[in-house]
């Protein structure tokens, strides 16, 4: 099978991690797909925030998961990386810009043996006082919106097997 098509079809999303940082050549190659995503017009509104210092993956976990509304987890279960996409509002195809990212980002996570997963509540953590901090201590301005965290690292057991796909995905017009 095509070496593209095979990451596509063996891609699950991991809920366990061991606490073991990838090496940084391995987050920088998913990193580098994220940025050949698609993007409307090609104007590339979106950014990725590479989070491996744990006192910040823990403080954004936290707030993660007091706006879910379950202070104490950990949404990013464990993962020792943290990738957070978010889109400049000014540009119309954002949202969908930034959802192409995430999807680069989970795919080549997976080509190249790390597991992720797309964790959600980004638009809102980057709506919080913390959130908007954290974007100006890193020089960021502008109108930006969180569209999700890509959290990465070594999956602590086994990847689950694909559920089966609904009988209704497919329509054709022939």
């Amino acid at each position: 099978m095509n070496e593209a098509l095979n990451s596509i079809l063996t891609r699950r999303s991991v809920k366990a991690y061991k606490p073991d940082i990838p090496p940084q050549e391995l987050i920088d190659e998913v990193i580098n797909a994220g940025t050949y995503a698609p993007t409307g017009m090609n104007r590339q509104s979106p950014i990725i925030i590479a989070v491996t210092d744990k006192a910040t993956r823990d403080r954004l976990s936290k707030l993660n998961a007091d706006i879910m509304g379950a202070a104490g987890k950990d949404p990013f279960y464990g993962a020792p990386v943290v990738l957070i996409v978010l889109a400049d509002k000014s540009v119309p195809t954002y949202m969908y810009d930034g959802s192409l990212v995430m999807a680069n980002l989970l795919l080549a996570a997976n080509a190249v043996g790390l597991g992720s997963c797309w964790i959600h509540r980004a638009k809102e953590e980057f709506q919080t006082p913390e959130g908007k901090a954290l974007l100006g201590s890193l020089g960021i301005t502008g109108d930006y919106e969180g569209i999700g965290h890509c959290i990465l690292g070594y999956p602590a057991g086994e990847i689950p097997a694909a559920k089966p796909r609904k009988d209704n995905w497919v329509y054709r017009i022939v």
